[in-house]
């Protein structure tokens, strides 16, 4: 018997049989790999290899996405996050039918998600559904007291406006929902203090270094709650309270170590002395990072001409750590006055500071030696006449005055940071107290002041106790 030959059409249909089988094949094996979500969590990715770990599940989606979200880069972020949030999960500060908001990135978002948080949203300038939503820093696209968790990650380390932004996240929870964030600063006491100020109606539960994604550098995960309206202390931090005692925080009191030496006499000659050690100056930005503050105000009591301290001194020599200073001159002398009205940034108060509101009589003096020269000039130095005590000669002119404590108290508040020099001939020996008094010291951070015992015991032989306790 011969064997049977086989036709061209024999094969072909042999071949199509094993193409559809192969085709059956691979669906078969991709249905096996697919992984169901839940019905309504929003599909991110297009198709894509499964991968599954303990506590999440990368889910596949049929939408368009960024190309950015595609890449291996995406990808580390997106597990780094879920790693992350996993443990939040596993405490319960975050669970799956929670409300939430991510402020640092889309990647927080997903990673959310694929843990099973199918209402997470992440927020950027530019929305990209069905992942993102449209906001910035000054206003989140939610109602407040509607979110259980806010994901902050290092948002407020980027944010041009950290404060705005902290307000908001602030708002946006619910009482007794849970803010987490990350953030390379707040490493130091000084520092912490001021990012809690900008949450007063949180309060921090937990601290704890974590390794960046990057694990060559660390950063600092905290875990705030916000407190009911009812369990919301009151706070210095609106610069109104009406509260007058406040206290020197520890985290200013360790600042205080590591600053340089106090010099308890005046110098016969301050000024040759503070231009030799100018250099050795410890400024607080130097030992402590100030990123987490509202505003950053410069305030000059006795600012004489503008380039006597503010372009002289502030703007060449203290550190600002990259952040613009509002700059506010107090100076009664209008010799002065002219010239501030071109300098940009600076705010002048033709008035003098004094403990309330009053006109006083404000003696122009020239410089030791050099009375006549200085008046020729408009440069004489000025300062509060004495209603008793030993005549002083010089120019006299009446000015209005205002309660200088008060004024800062509605300037600035404790989320500010305020530096302040002071150089009011003698005056201060009135202000200081009054300061303490209200409490306005504590809205200063760091202040500059000249202490001038000598003019002091010149002028009021009769407040020779008072001049001696400040001494000591």
């Amino acid at each position: 018997m011969e064997p049977s030959r086989t036709t061209p059409r024999a094969l072909l249909n042999r071949a199509l049989l094993l193409a559809v089988a192969a085709l059956a094949l691979r669906l078969i094996y991709g249905a096996f790999l697919a992984v169901s979500v839940a019905a309504n969590a929003w599909t991110l990715y297009p198709p894509a290899a499964v991968t599954t770990a303990a506590r999440r599940t990368h889910a596949q989606a049929d939408v368009p996405s960024p190309e950015a979200w595609r890449t291996r880069q995406w990808r580390r972020a997106v597990d780094y996050h879920a790693a992350l949030l996993a443990d939040h999960l596993a405490q319960g500060i975050l669970a799956p039918p929670s409300r939430a908001v991510c402020l640092g990135g889309a990647q927080e978002a997903l990673a959310m998600r694929e843990l099973g948080v199918a209402a997470a949203l992440a927020v950027q300038k530019k929305p990209s559904p069905p992942l993102v939503v449209a906001g910035d820093d000054r206003r989140l696209p939610f109602k407040p007291n509607s979110v259980d968790f806010v994901f902050a990650g290092r948002a407020l380390d980027s944010a041009k406006r950290p404060a705005d932004l902290a307000a908001e996240a602030a708002r946006i929870l619910k009482p007794h929902a849970h803010l987490v964030l990350l953030t390379s600063s707040a490493a130091d006491a000084y520092s912490l203090r001021s990012l809690q100020a900008l949450l007063p109606s949180l309060r921090l539960l937990r601290s704890r270094h974590i390794n960046a994604q990057d694990s060559a550098s660390t950063l600092r995960e905290l875990v705030f709650q916000k407190l009911h309206a009812d369990d919301t202390p009151t706070s210095s931090t609106t610069g109104t309270s009406p509260s007058n005692n406040c206290s020197i925080g520890e985290h200013k009191l360790q600042l205080l170590t590591q600053a340089e030496p106090l010099i308890q006499e005046e110098p016969l000659k301050p000024w040759i002395t503070l231009k030799r050690n100018i250099n050795n100056i410890k400024y607080l930005p130097a030992l402590a990072d100030i990123s987490f503050k509202r505003r950053y105000v410069y305030v000059d009591v006795g600012a004489r001409s503008y380039g006597s301290s503010i372009g002289g001194w502030f703007r060449k020599h203290y550190p600002k750590q990259n952040h613009t200073f509002q700059v506010y001159a107090i100076e009664a002398d209008p010799a002065f006055h002219a010239e501030y009205s071109v300098k940009k940034g600076v705010t002048l108060l033709p008035y003098a500071a004094w403990v309330k509101n009053e006109t006083l009589k404000f003696e122009i003096n020239g410089d030791p030696g050099k009375e006549d020269e200085a008046k020729a000039n408009g440069r004489g130095m000025g300062r509060i006449r004495p209603a008793v005590g030993n005549k002083i000669s010089g120019e006299v002119r009446s000015v209005p005055a205002f309660d200088f404590a008060e004024w800062l108290r509605q300037t600035v508040t404790e989320q500010d940071y305020v530096v302040m020099k002071m150089d009011v001939e003698g005056t201060e020996f009135e202000l200081i107290p009054r300061m303490f008094d209200t409490g306005a010291i504590c809205l200063v951070d760091e202040l500059f002041l000249e202490c001038h015992y000598n003019r002091w015991q010149k002028c009021c032989p009769d407040r020779a106790e008072l001049q001696t306790s400040y001494k000591s």
